[in-house]
């Protein structure tokens, strides 16, 4: 430690401010809507399977009980529908880049 000079104890502050410049900090809206221009199906069917979801369950507190089967088997295949985009969505991001 001797042979250091004061200045050197700081490098890495001026280091860590380079790396601060460099970066573009996003808020929470732009990143979902940068993310959704990615992959716009994955968005899609989630609100599928949220309204399906919904639609069940309503049914299913109104004693409807064929319409909540039905909607419960329409939420897993829209479950099914955002995994698969998602995983599509993975192989194709270094593809476009």
């Amino acid at each position: 430690m001797a042979d250091l000079k004061p200045n050197d104890e700081l490098d890495w502050v001026k280091i860590h401010e380079d790396l601060n410049n460099t970066y573009i900090t996003e808020t929470f809206f732009q990143k979902a809507i940068r993310k959704t221009r990615e992959n716009p199906l994955v968005p899609i069917g989630t609100l599928a399977t949220i309204t399906a979801l919904s639609i069940g369950l309503i049914s299913f507190y109104k004693g409807k009980r064929e319409m909540q089967q039905y909607m419960m088997r329409a939420r897993v295949g829209a479950q099914a529908f955002t995994i698969v985009c998602m995983v599509v969505g993975f192989i194709m991001i270094p593809k476009s880049k």
